[in-house]
């Protein structure tokens, strides 16, 4: 293999051709989209640029294969960068610029123009990646959930989960917009309930740059618990059509993009995996499939009116190796694939997101509107001993829920004064049906029921930033409410008022000092609100249920230094209240959301209490001379109420959470990072194993019965990771090729999950009787752990078709 990659290498580069790239774009007022103008734009490394025409146009000929800094600037208006832009030869490059006008005007120069973008809003816990980074990233294979992980407050998961945990909140308290257009969830085979997985939905092809908010979500955004990503999409190509064909760590892909006539242009792709092969060879006795497709279409209508529409959407199939014992002789892997193959429920899933976005340009403001639906349908079954007859079978659940949106906002800007005010308005219709046969004790349960719930939603928010004193001292006040007619707790909007505060003072030209306080609810989620008895009683709205809420409290210090980089320190405290508690199991849901299947399809009460408290410190290094990093390192202690009301770990609370990454760009296209990361040992709760030994509770449950008098009683080892990757891009005139090499946990470290309970097994593989107990098996516990070597060879190939001439 080494042969022959420095073989590719070498033969490639005899083809290399000296051409150049081209930047071009549009210089624009970000609040009423007027050109500009007379504006500057340069590449800062090259010292090169141009000058914006009468329309704002601009045009930058004779550039290298690479990545640069790219500024903009005119008078009146503040200065915007962009970092680490990467520019080819097969495409032309469109970058936009939306200035912002300047609220002051003085000869004392406050603030310089930095690549870290400022937020009046969101002073505090808000980090920018642009699709470069998000590319390039070690261990990440070009999933963008991978990548937040590397950011501080995320938490490093070793399974192989796409789980985002925030500053000790669990998986389910996030929230995704695309485009400004809200979407339930970004991963594949998605935990109901819950927003993980285990492969990323997005194709990074379409990402321009995510905004990672950890804390301080602006009043239009703030529905969410623990954090909010904001993905913004790249424009299709306004010359030429250009095809590019992927292959990954797991699928293969094609993309679309170019123009739709002189006015509009698009993106489109679709992507299927050819993961199940893989596992199937390595011979695990899980194997999933999955299809994605995704779109994006921009309409520039006139000046004054731009329409965007997008799509998303996949389709998602887990079904179980049946065959893979055969010809197996060791011991410990037949156990586990037996036990595996006798937990595991046969699950089937699709989702989609569809919306438009009108915005609409005034003199000093803009309006958007923005309508959706999303859709998830989910299905499971299991059955006793994986004998798939009707007297065998223990589940059988078929869900959907269907979501419309409307959201209307104005954003109003002048005389250094920001307002943003709106409201929205969703539909939800959310149906299950659910067998389920479950243990309560050494008790049976049988749940049958139907649910159908129609819901109706309502939001309405504002928001209003000044600056002062030469533009060091920012304050921002925002107000939100959300209601809903499931209950009349949940009508009444004062029960769910959110004010949110933030205040930033510039020290200097590099210092600030930064903090937030907000209040913030989150509806639970359908699994809870549709629960239903046997009898078909709303079971949760007769218990009261209400909006989780959390208060959030930071202060931060940032510095930035004249070589592009970001120092910055952050304390948090996080209060919650009203969490869903879990009737069946005495534990709070805030413990649950990391694994496969659903969450809250059971009775609960609104009563859990927690919070989270830690420290955060980053540090970021832009591009400057090939060289860039990041150094994230968090402190977090996550705790919530036990059934008696005493404070213990929660399941996220990993105390300690460390990534560092570097990277050396070179010339002639070649790239190489590394990155390794370590996590403090989660807590778990051991089994009860005397419940879980017995015969009746065993079949039904197939694994071990958690004993919630000890919740999150132990705790795991620490986990560690390093991983590497190698890029090597060649630029042809009319097309280019990405050859990548990513190595996943280089040193092989084994890093320790929580055991597995499961029951000793004759010959013939039959559970074996406790001699001492006739209602009981005889159970052994497994060791458990996850990490292997995980190279990756991965190749992009782009196109760009001939471009038509002006006559043509």
């Amino acid at each position: 293999m080494q042969h022959f990659i420095t073989l590719f290498f070498v033969s490639f580069s005899f083809f290399l051709c000296s051409q150049s790239g081209i930047i071009t774009g549009r210089v624009f007022n970000e609040t009423n989209n007027e050109p500009i103008p007379f504006a500057n734009v340069v590449v800062s490394e090259l010292g090169i640029g141009a000058v914006s025409d009468i329309d704002g146009n601009y045009k930058i000929e004779g550039i290298d294969p690479g990545v640069y800094t790219i500024r903009s600037s005119c008078v009146g208006f503040e200065e915007l960068i962009f970092a680490e832009v990467t520019v080819t030869i097969s495409r032309t490059l469109r970058l936009d610029f939306p200035l912002s006008e300047k609220s002051t005007v003085s000869n004392e120069v406050v603030v310089q123009a930095t690549p870290f973008r400022r937020n009046d809003e969101s002073p505090v816990s808000l980090r920018t990646l642009n699709a470069t980074e998000i590319e390039r990233y070690p261990g990440a294979n070009r999933d963008v959930s991978r990548v937040v992980q590397a950011l501080p407050g995320v938490a490093q998961v070793p399974a192989f989960r796409n789980d985002i945990i925030i500053r000790g909140g669990s998986p389910g308290e996030n929230k995704f917009y695309l485009d400004d257009i809200e979407v339930p969830n970004i991963n594949h085979f998605a935990t109901q309930g819950s927003s993980g997985g285990p492969v990323g939905l997005l194709n990074v092809n379409f990402i321009r740059e995510v905004d990672f908010y950890a804390g301080a979500f602006p009043a239009n955004r703030a529905n969410g618990l623990s954090s909010v990503l904001s993905f913004k999409q790249k424009r299709g190509n306004d010359e030429a059509l250009i095809t590019s064909f992927t292959v990954g760590s797991s699928d293969f892909g094609l993309t679309f993009d170019g123009p739709i006539g002189k006015k509009a242009n698009f993106i489109f792709s679709v992507r299927t995996s050819y993961l199940q092969l893989l596992f199937k060879a390595l011979r695990l006795p899980f194997l999933p499939q999955y299809t994605d497709s995704q779109y994006k279409i921009d309409i520039d209508l006139n000046q004054k009116n731009r329409l965007t529409f997008i799509g998303l959407g996949a389709i998602d199939n887990f079904r179980l190796n049946e065959s893979v014992n055969d010809g197996v002789t060791d011991e410990e892997t037949l156990k586990r694939n037996t036990y595996l193959l006798n937990n595991l429920a046969i699950n089937e899933q699709w989702n989609y997101t569809v919306g438009a976005k009108w915005t609409h340009f005034s003199k000093n403001s803009y309006q958007t509107v923005v309508v959706s639906r999303n859709m998830l349908k989910n299905t499971a079954v299991r059955y006793l001993n994986n004998i798939q007859t009707p007297e065998n079978q223990l589940l059988d659940y078929a869900s959907f829920e269907a979501e419309n949106k409307f959201r209307f906002e104005h954003d109003w800007k002048k005389n250094g004064w920001k307002i943003n005010a709106g409201f929205g308005y969703e539909y939800a219709r959310y149906n299950n049906n659910t067998f389920n046969i479950v243990s309560i004790g050494n008790q049976l349960l049988q749940i049958d029921y139907q649910s159908d719930l129609r819901l109706s939603k309502g939001s309405m928010f504002g928001q209003v930033s000044k600056s002062f004193f030469n533009d060091r001292f920012n304050t921002s006040f925002g107000l939100r409410t959300d209601v809903s007619d499931y209950s009349s707790e949940m009508t009444n909007p004062l029960n769910q008022l959110a004010p949110i505060l933030s205040l930033s003072y510039r020290l200097t030209e590099k210092w600030a000092i930064s903090g937030n306080l907000g209040r913030y609810h989150q509806l639970p989620a359908y699994t809870i609100l549709g629960f239903r008895d046997n009898d078909g009683n709303l079971v949760n709205r007769n218990n009261n249920l209400r909006y989780i809420s959390v208060n959030h409290a930071v202060l931060g210090i940032e510095y930035i230094s004249k070589w592009n980089g970001r120092f910055s320190v952050e304390g948090f405290y996080k209060v919650y209240d009203r969490y869903p508690f879990s009737l069946r199991d005495s534990i709070s849901l805030a413990n649950i959301g990391g694994d496969f299947g659903v969450v809250g399809n059971e009775a609960v009460s609104s009563t859990s209490k927690g919070r989270s408290v830690g420290g955060e410190f980053l540090y970021q290094q832009k591009l400057i001379k090939g060289f860039y990093g990041l150094l994230a390192y968090t402190f977090v202690r996550s705790e919530f109420q036990n059934k008696v009301g005493e404070y213990v770990p929660s399941a996220w609370d990993s105390r300690h959470i460390l990534s560092m990454s570097v990277g050396k760009s070179f010339k002639k296209g070649w790239d190489i990072g590394v990155r390794w990361r370590y996590s403090g040992g989660a807590p778990y709760t051991p089994y009860d194993i005397q419940t879980s030994s017995l015969q009746q509770v065993w079949d039904v449950n197939g694994r071990g019965v958690f004993d919630y008098n000890q919740l999150n009683g132990r705790r795991l080892g620490s986990f560690h990771q390093l991983d590497i990757r190698v890029d090597k891009k060649f630029f042809f005139p009319r097309w280019s090729l990405n050859f990548y090499l990513d190595i996943q946990n280089v040193y092989n470290y084994q890093a320790e999950l929580t055991p597995i309970l499961t029951v000793v097994r004759d010959e013939n593989g039959q559970p074996v009787v406790d001699p001492n107990n006739p209602n009981a098996y005889l159970t052994e516990q497994l060791t458990n752990y996850t990490g292997t070597v995980l190279p990756t060879i991965g190749i992009i190939i782009e196109f760009t078709a001939k471009k038509k001439s002006k006559e043509g």
